[in-house]
């Protein structure tokens, strides 16, 4: 499954994940390989990827750099204020504003 999370300013993550939650508006909920279509807006809250094998790219809160990694199984969480989701066919959009937090891969 692969997802894009982008800010009005810049793309913070592009890359094959297992699996992401998100502070959906009706509750938290998480997408998972095969989720059936859906958009939904997001409140104020945590959203957690789970990276997959190859390869994914990030950007670094901390240091305002664009990193890379292979590493599967690790856990990226940040803060986001609103947005909204998209999931159709393996592919996750996710669209947000107000990103707090680093996202350390």
């Amino acid at each position: 499954m692969n997802i894009t999370v982008l800010t009005p300013e810049k793309e913070i993550f592009h890359g094959n994940i297992n699996s992401v939650k998100v502070p959906g508006s009706q509750g938290a909920f998480q997408v998972l390989k095969n989720h059936a279509p859906i958009v939904s807006s997001l409140d104020e809250g945590k959203v957690s990827i789970v990276t997959a094998g190859g390869g994914h790219r990030y950007f670094d809160l901390e240091s305002g750099a664009i990193k890379e990694s292979q590493e599967a199984g690790k856990t990226l969480v940040f803060t986001i204020q609103s947005g909204f989701i998209e999931v159709l066919n393996n592919e996750v959009s996710l669209l947000v504003v107000g990103v707090e937090n680093g996202l350390n891969g």
